[in-house]
């Protein structure tokens, strides 16, 4: 089964990035939408094709209803997927940098 999950985690605070809005953006065009849980996870239920897929962080709402400032209202991160594999996208970040990696 080919499914999807991502971390985001709050390098400035360190602590878990809880509550942050993320969409999926599939390559047939469809998309998929959740909250990370209070430890900053989401696991997508769905299983995902194989394809060229978008997550789109909602950072800058995320920080506005901590009354943070923050430089990226938005991340988002294009990746390939391959069939048969879990692909786990990780996003560290803070309010003027972030980084991201394939977990496992």
């Amino acid at each position: 089964m080919t499914t999807v999950s991502t971390h985001v985690l709050d390098a400035q605070l360190g602590r878990p990035a809880a509550g942050m809005a993320i969409s999926l953006a599939l390559a047939d065009g469809s998309t998929r939408a959740a909250a990370t849980d209070a430890d900053g996870r989401i696991r997508f239920a769905d299983e995902v094709p194989p394809g060229t897929h978008t997550l789109q962080f909602a950072t800058g709402a995320w920080y506005a209803e901590q009354g943070r400032a923050t430089f990226y209202p938005s991340v988002t991160v294009t990746f390939t997927v391959t069939e048969g594999e879990h692909h786990h996208v990780a996003l560290l970040l803070s309010p003027f940098a972030y980084t991201t990696y394939r977990g496992s």
